[in-house]
């Protein structure tokens, strides 16, 4: 199985969102089969085969999620940080401040889904491949 450190010599590459579709193909091919995200400090827990699970540790001090959620401004700012006009931390702090509180990528269909503080879907992406 994978490793979290695997996949983090893998996020090293990512500089910005226009960065993000190389590093999914990268740690697919580990055998990552899913991840869910959490805005508040980035702690990750990646799905693999067989029930397979591991988690990151905090990648930041912890961001006060909103407790409303702006999905106009919020896919403003994703499509700005896809452009690499952000890094992922000022990614990261935007979401807080829209209301994501997580999200989940699946390398099975591709997508990445946010969600807001009520467990709610906000955008469902395609990855591009």
């Amino acid at each position: 199985m994978f490793t979290v450190q695997q996949i983090q010599n893998a996020h090293l590459k990512v500089k910005s969102g226009s960065d993000f579709p190389s590093y999914i193909k990268e740690i697919k091919s580990f055998g990552v089969l899913g991840f869910k995200t959490w805005v508040t400090n980035s702690v990750t827990e990646y799905f693999g085969a067989n029930n397979f699970t591991t988690n990151s540790l905090p990648k930041y001090e912890s961001l006060v999620i909103s407790d409303v959620c702006n999905p106009t401004t919020f896919i403003q700012n994703l499509k700005a940080h896809q452009k690499g006009e952000t890094d992922y931390y000022t990614f990261c702090t935007h979401c807080a401040e829209t209301g994501i509180e997580y999200w989940i990528v699946d390398l099975n269909k591709m997508t990445c889904t946010y969600y807001n503080k009520s467990q709610q879907e906000v955008l469902v992406e395609k990855i591009p491949e």
